[in-house]
């Protein structure tokens, strides 16, 4: 009943742009932060940004700020996540989240909902 489905990965060169989306159905996302993260092979889950559920207040990791953008469009239940200027550390499967409140935004266990993920992988 409640569901989110990322959008938008695939193969792109060092220094290219891709963009991610996150539709929500089954609730609405004007009441719901949205937390972005990836997760590489062997490595933990990361948190990369969130975003508050009005878009006031957002939040990125800093190996990726000043190069990713996370935005929503609450009449579409949909969330976005522009990602410029690529590096091959960036190659993950990148997985989109909501909780109602979130305290730790990068900490995966503060989310309540989870998408299935999409894969991004940078590489020339």
């Amino acid at each position: 009943q409640l569901h989110l489905v990322e959008s938008g990965g695939g193969l792109v060169q060092p220094g290219g742009s891709l963009r991610l989306s996150c539709a929500v159905s089954g609730f609405s996302l004007d009441y719901y932060a949205i937390g972005w993260f990836r997760q590489a092979p062997g490595k933990e889950r990361e948190g990369v940004s969130c975003i508050s559920s009005n878009g006031g207040t957002t939040h990125y990791a800093d190996s990726v700020k000043g190069r990713f953008t996370i935005s929503r469009n609450n009449g579409k239940n949909t969330v976005y996540l522009q990602m410029n200027s690529l590096v091959p550390e960036d190659t993950a499967v990148y997985y989109c989240a909501a909780v109602p409140y979130v305290f730790s935004w990068d900490v995966a266990s503060e989310y309540d909902y989870w998408g299935q993920g999409t894969q991004v992988t940078v590489s020339s």
